[in-house]
């Protein structure tokens, strides 16, 4: 099993070479057939790798310890689902996986569009699997999972005991699935450069991984933080730590990317844009990458100092500067296709948003990077801390949570001051009742918590009057009721209506974020019997056991917990100490409700049955939780497929059915009077009407999505000169 697995790396390795060449070569000399072997060695690629990575899995599960990856990462005693995390828990491992999930996806993007994009596909591919030839180099030659130890042992070292946690099944793959995802449309956009096809066909195809990609990023992300809460015994979940960071920036600035080609798409703005924030987020992830495997930062999330550090540097410096010089080049075909209309418009909002989300990113770059530009410089080490990304944090974020509700409502084009009056009142005034509210209830005075509660409540507030005046409009137009009309305009609009769930759960991450800035701390040392009170708790040292299981001895006490009106329960703080690791780690003992937690952790303990308690009451953190979910699931909603038009009739009848959809989106919103409405509704409908007759003696051809995105075109823009203004 071991030199299957390295001979699989390697023959993959020399696939991915000809794939990229032939690629090439297929390009330039108009050769399909190559074109074709090119496709079918990225196939075989992907298998191989898949193949090596079975081949860890059984090393790993069958405990060789004669493979050193294996035991310096399993044990004997290691339970099996944490077995099958130790793939990813060393550098060796987690290169391995970085490669399989890229040859893996890089296999599906081409058999998608096997036989589409014929003057891409070449370029995709050969971007696609270079990037692949850099990884299966490193396993194969730097970072080797199959190397054997120097002397076989009995049992190995085992998995850390921080990484003995549910969050490890989780939390690595869905960031490398979002690491790894970005490789697509970045390969795509350098395929729409070096082949001059600029147009929109690189964001249409790669829409659906861009967002895969960005949806596992966030995932990560969430679940991360939740794990470092529940496992580090610290009490908080988030201390921008360098490798929190580096799965951090390339997610804001994916966001950035999912928002502004949106306004490509429906308005022909921002194409070089898009190119540069597609550029720096696949930059991003390869950065977050090497500040994880090249040992440059101390992080509790980071690997030794290793050898694959410099390469990932010169891979990152060559990939990027090219792919930039390419952009500088091609620059004169990204010209926008109109100009902006006003600053207030939905397109200027998306723009706004996309500014706070790139200086937010390159903030934290700054800090995550300048400690170790500081050394490297005059040789001493410092740290940035919580206290310089905090302050960056605060203001950015409610300027986006303000974004966030101003985009769903106001219009394209150029929003008039009674559309602004019309759209915003309610909304405002639900922001204002909920700060007022909340000061009243004494939850909080501070004006900074206000403030973030009352945009909360506004962004709400706004997507529900969003909501519900499309529903009021389809059920309008269309006769139907009002169950009925809410179906089918979820149905017929997932990207937008998921986008909009999304927006819900980016307001329940703040109140759990808000929520979390009044955390309060104390710390008690009680001996057994003894009772302390911390804020509306009474808590009682009841008992303690001590027992031993095959790795660890463990110490746990029963602490007695007495809420003020409510029913008593016990928490079980815990200190566990793993012989193999010579490692004491604390397991806290929880207890979440939706108004606060409260979290103990074992500080230290003494031989005359004393214990020191660390206890932390955090109100309102179960919402980020909720809140990540929330997200989760409005991408699932946007991911939905959408049933695909046949041909080209049915290409156009689809956008003439956006269209009219738009008509009661317009007229709902008071950017339309009601005599442009019925007059370009009946025109709409009537071609759509046409359409939908069955045609006699000819046959269809196949779709053209340019066609029906001029058609889109067309419309719109008669749509906007009928506008009231």
């Amino acid at each position: 099993m071991i030199e299957l697995g390295r001979f699989a790396v390697l023959l993959a390795l020399l696939l991915s070479v000809y794939a990229a060449l032939a690629a090439l070569a297929a390009r330039r000399g108009g050769r399909p057939g190559l074109l074709a072997s090119a496709r079918n060695a990225v196939y075989a690629a992907g298998l191989l790798v898949t193949l090596a990575s079975f081949a860890l899995l059984y090393l790993l599960l069958t405990k060789d310890f004669a493979v050193r990856y294996v035991a310096e990462y399993t044990s004997q005693s290691l339970p099996p689902f944490y077995t099958i995390s130790a793939f990813w828990a060393g550098q060796e491992g987690s290169l391995l996986l970085w490669a399989w999930v890229l040859g893996v996806f890089a296999a599906a993007a081409v058999f998608q569009n096997r036989r589409r994009l014929r003057e891409l596909m070449p370029y995709a591919i050969a971007v696609m699997m270079g990037v692949e030839c850099f990884f299966l180099f490193l396993v194969a030659f730097l970072a080797d999972p199959f190397a054997l130890s120097e002397q076989v042992l009995s049992d190995g070292l085992g998995l850390n005991p921080l990484l003995q946690n549910m969050g490890m099944l989780f939390h690595p793959p869905a960031i490398y699935l979002g690491f790894v995802g970005f490789t697509l449309p970045f390969a795509f956009a350098m395929a729409a450069l070096l082949s001059g096809r600029t147009d929109d066909d690189w964001i249409r195809t790669t829409r659906r991984w861009t967002l895969v990609s960005w949806f596992f990023l966030g995932i990560g992300n969430i679940l991360g933080a939740q794990w470092a809460y529940v496992e580090l015994g610290w009490g908080g979940y988030w201390a921008w730590d360098p490798v929190e960071n580096a799965s951090l920036m390339p997610w804001l600035v994916g966001t950035a990317f999912l928002h502004s080609v949106m306004i490509q798409e429906k308005r022909g703005h921002l194409k070089l844009w898009n190119m540069v924030l597609i550029i720096l987020t696949f930059g991003l992830t390869i950065f977050g990458t090497f500040i994880t495997r090249s040992g440059v930062i101390s992080s509790v999330h980071s690997f030794g100092r290793s050898v694959v550090g410099p390469f990932f540097m010169a891979f990152l410096f060559i990939t990027v500067g090219l792919a930039f010089l390419l952009l500088f080049l091609r620059r004169r075909s990204l010209a926008s296709e109109r100009e902006f209309d006003s600053l207030l418009s939905r397109e200027s909002s998306f723009l706004f948003n996309n500014w706070i989300l790139v200086a937010g990113t390159f903030a934290v770059l700054w800090g995550t990077i300048y400690p170790m530009l500081h050394e490297a410089l005059r040789g001493s080490k410092i740290s940035v801390g919580p206290p310089f990304f905090n302050q960056i944090a605060l203001p950015l974020g409610l300027a986006l949570l303000f974004l966030t509700g101003i985009c769903p409502l106001i219009s394209w084009g150029k929003a008039t001051g009674r559309n602004l009056r019309r759209n915003f009142l309610y909304p405002a005034a639900a922001g204002v009742v909920a700060a007022v509210g909340i000061r009243a209830s004494g939850f909080s005075r501070h004006p900074i918590i206000l403030l973030a509660m009352g945009l909360g409540a506004f962004v709400l507030a706004s997507i529900a009057l969003e909501v519900f005046r499309g529903i009021r409009a389809r059920g309008r137009i269309a006769e139907e009721p009002w169950p009925q009309a809410a179906y089918n305009l979820f149905r017929r609009n997932k990207r937008r209506y998921g986008g909009y769930v999304v927006h819900i759960g980016v307001v329940l991450v703040t109140v759990g974020i808000t929520g979390s800035t009044l955390k309060h701390t104390g710390t008690f040392s009680l001996a057994r019997g003894q009772t302390a009170r911390f804020r509306q708790y009474q808590l009682t040292f009841a008992n303690s056991v001590e027992s031993n299981a095959p790795d660890k001895a463990v110490f746990q006490t029963d602490i007695r917990v007495r809420p003020t009106g409510r029913a008593p329960f016990t928490l079980r703080p815990a200190l566990e100490l793993y012989a193999n690791q010579e490692q004491t780690h604390t397991e806290v003992a929880l207890r979440s409700t939706p108004v606060e937690d409260l979290y103990i952790v074992i500080a230290s303990t003494t031989d005359d049955d004393h214990v020191t308690l660390q206890v932390t009451v955090t109100p309102l953190l179960i919402w980020l939780w909720i809140g990540g979910g929330v997200m989760a699931l409005g991408a699932l909603l946007a991911l939905w497929p959408e049933k695909e038009a046949a041909d080209e009739a049915a290409a156009r009848k689809q956008a003439l059915d956006a269209a009219l959809q738009e008509l009661d989106y317009d007229l709902a919103m008071g950017k339309l009077s009601q005599a442009d409405y019925e007059e370009l509704r009946a025109r709409y409908q009537a071609r759509a009407d046409a359409l939908a007759r069955p045609t006699k003696g000819r046959t269809r051809p196949r779709q053209s999505t340019a066609g029906a995105k001029e058609l889109e075109d067309e419309i719109e823009r008669e749509i906007r000169a009928r506008r009231k203004h």
